[in-house]
């Protein structure tokens, strides 16, 4: 094994994932580890967190950290001083870039407004808010408990409280049309500061939706075309706004992608701390796929001897080069394939390569690939074509 396979990650940078499983109640759309509790007890939360922050970094403490990222579940329902203790712990166990980023999930609730800016003194830079839909009708189907008015006075608190703001919204929703997601994402991208996420509806095996959907349930979804359509629009909307597509389902202004989410899309390292996270570090020149028990109570039990994780993958040079496919071509800056042939020991097919770009589906220049608007549509299929047999 090489030094440069060995240090690969280097290329996509070093973040840290934090998972709080608590939500205030479960969206049926939702497939994430996410669970209603009707008491939590913070203070044994954090010292678990803390505990489990000191045994990663005692693998990863000479990397310099790029981006923090507190996800769920709903981490705004943390108490700000907890996140204040975390993000203290994380300066004091690891060397930090100076443009650190730390993102914070959060429901646009106005109880969790009411702390953003005590979570702005705890260190978060960053707020990203699921805010999913802007009328009220659709929230309602969505399973959201916030309205379209608070959903907008959270966001005019978090815009005070932080220089930079994320929200999500959902599409291809029922009987939803191209004109009125027209209509909505203008007036999303007037609101936006600097980055939007926007994800069309899927569904999921094992959610409140997918049972829904089995029983012939969820009528009124758009058919393949219609989604194709409002994709479509969507990119050219954003672009108009100044809000370019840097990924699949992400847009941002020039410099405010999210860093975060960049290190997982460049195949860097990343440690996931929380029940239920995933991590990709590593360690001793060998790359290792990490997963942390999902039940919470078991999670928390475990956490004060360390004993949080599943037992860890070694990803071998092919796994490695199959996951940097994956997630490097969901961004529009596509892959180095000099770096997939490090990692895989071999080149992509140049045969498969031809046929991709010839049918417009890929483009090839100075060894980097990327994906067309036309290919984005089909990623999965993109994917699939290039893969080794």
């Amino acid at each position: 094994m090489t030094d440069n396979f060995a240090e690969d990650w280097r290329a996509g940078g070093f973040g840290l994932y934090i998972h709080w499983p608590f939500c205030e109640a479960k969206c049926p759309y939702c497939d994430f580890n996410s669970h209603v509790s009707k008491s939590i007890d913070q203070r044994a939360w954090r010292d678990a967190y803390l505990s489990e922050l000191k045994r990663a970094a005692s693998e990863t403490d000479n990397r310099i950290l790029n981006a923090v990222f507190f996800g769920g579940g709903t981490p705004s329902l943390m108490d700000p001083d907890i996140v204040a203790d975390i993000i203290t712990t994380i300066k004091s166990l690891w060397p930090t870039g100076n443009d650190l980023e730390i993102t914070l999930e959060a429901n646009p609730s106005s109880v969790e407004a009411g702390r953003f800016a005590a979570f702005r003194q705890a260190g978060v830079s960053r707020v990203s808010m699921g805010i999913q839909a802007l009328n009220d009708v659709d929230l309602k189907r969505l399973g959201r408990i916030h309205s379209t008015d608070e959903a907008l006075a959270a966001f005019d608190v978090a815009r005070n409280a932080f220089e930079r703001v994320s929200f999500d919204l959902i599409y291809g929703r029922q009987n939803q049309t191209l004109k009125a997601w027209e209509a909505e994402l203008n007036q999303a991208l007037n609101l936006a500061i600097d980055h939007i996420s926007l994800y069309q509806l899927t569904i999921e095996n094992g959610t409140a939706f997918g049972d829904r959907y089995a029983r012939g349930g969820l009528r009124g979804l758009p058919d393949e075309d219609l989604g194709a359509d409002m994709y479509t629009l969507t990119q050219e909307i954003c672009d108009a706004h100044g809000f370019p597509g840097y990924e699949v389902s992400n847009h941002a202004r020039d410099g405010a992608q999210s860093r975060h989410n960049l290190i997982y899309w460049r195949y860097g390292d990343y440690v996931g701390i929380g029940p239920g996270a995933h991590g990709r570090i590593t360690v001793d020149g060998r790359k290792w796929a990490t997963e942390a028990y999902s039940n919470p109570k078991r999670w928390l039990d475990a956490a004060a001897d360390g004993l949080t994780e599943k037992p860890r993958i070694s990803l071998n040079q092919q796994d490695q080069a199959t996951e940097f496919l994956l997630m490097g071509l969901r961004l529009k800056e596509g892959i180095d394939l000099n770096r997939f042939a490090t990692l895989s020991g071999a080149p992509l097919s140049d045969e498969k390569l031809a046929h991709l770009s010839d049918i417009g589906m890929i483009t090839v220049k100075q060894e980097r690939l990327t994906v067309t608007n036309q290919g984005f549509m089909v990623l999965n299929a993109v994917i699939e074509g290039l893969l080794p047999d």
